[in-house]
Formats: structure tokens, sequence, C-alpha cells
């Protein structure tokens, strides 16, 4: 097989905005991907708090109780697509059968109530990021906008995706391919 004809597959890598990629929305932007095949890609913004939504107050509107062991987990804007919709990026070592997706060995994600409540009462993944929205792409689209410079693609690391603080994500990303985020230019070239 032709290895130029073989499908490229992201699933389960960081997408990183470049400079100048046109989009204010995905501007600084990581992205992980939970899903990429030729039909097209869906992804989290992990990097862009929704600092007017707090998790327990999200829980309340909800009416999920909270218990005494509970997290309160960052709230996030996901992408622009379907922003009334939740979806929670979590370690693989929780559960919630059918509906969680294992992405990895490290990342899974489950876009259903019960994982908020699990959250809520102690119960849930050991680490996890709640994002309202996703990013989502057709098919070839994504393919596209990398063939222009638009992203750099890096494997995702459980200490960036969850444990760095949201603003410096986009620049710890880039490190973990070597690139110092001040030589980036906004301007694009091919070779």
């Amino acid at each position: 097989m032709d290895p130029a004809s073989t499908p490229l597959n992201l699933s389960g890598k960081l997408l990183i905005a470049m400079p100048g990629m046109g989009d204010p929305r995905f501007e600084k932007s990581v992205v992980y991907l939970f899903t990429h095949s030729s039909g097209g890609a869906m992804g989290l913004i992990v990097n862009k708090p929704r600092r007017e939504l707090q998790f327990n107050a999200l829980l309340g509107h909800l009416d999920i109780p909270t218990g005494p062991f509970g997290q309160d987990i960052r709230v996030h804007f996901g992408g622009p697509v379907d922003h009334g919709r939740g979806f929670v990026l979590h370690s693989a070592d929780y559960t919630s059968n059918p509906a969680t997706l294992h992405v990895d060995q490290q990342f899974a994600m489950t876009a259903t109530l019960d994982v908020l409540s699990d959250i809520a009462q102690g119960r849930g993944p050991a680490k996890s990021l709640l994002a309202l929205g996703y990013a989502g792409w057709g098919s070839g689209q994504l393919e596209q906008e990398i063939g222009q410079n638009g992203w750099l693609t890096c494997d995702a690391d459980a200490a960036i995706v969850f444990g760095a603080a949201d603003g410096g994500k986009w620049s710890l990303a880039l490190k973990s391919l070597g690139i110092n985020p001040l030589s980036l230019s906004a301007t694009a070239g091919h070779a």
C-alpha cells in the first residue's frame, strides 16, 4: 500500500493552533482529538476556560447533588459546535458503559450526565475536564487545514491536558515538539 494513500488518523493526538490561523475561536488553542477518520474529526479545546461557569453551579442547574468528596473541575469552551452539549474528557480509569469512548490507554470521553454525578459524588475519574461544545471537521477539512499550516500535531500528554494551567498549555504543547513559541511566525510557508 502506498504510504501517501494511507488515511491520516489523529485520534488521541493534540492539535496546536498556529499563529495566524484566522479563526479567533481557535487562537492559541490546544485541541484533544477523540475521533478522526475519513468521515471527519471531533475534539475538545482543552485550554479555554469558561470563567463565568462554575462546575458546582452547573451541577445545581442540572439538579445533580454534590457529595462531600466531589471534585470541582474546570469548565471549558470545548469548541464552536453545539454549545449546549457537555463532554467530559477524562482519564481512562473510569467507564460509564456503554457511554464512554476509550480513545487510548490514557484518555476517554463520556458525554452523559452520570459522569457528572459520579464526579460530584467522588466516584468519577481520577482526572477530568468538562467542556461545553466541541470542535468538528467534515471529511478532509482537518487534513486541508493541517496542509495549510493551520495546525501542528503532537502526542497527547495527560500532564498538559489535565495538569497544566490553561494559559500555559499552548506553549507546553509546542515545547513538547521542541518548538519555542516565540519563534513561530503568523506567515505560513510551504517547501
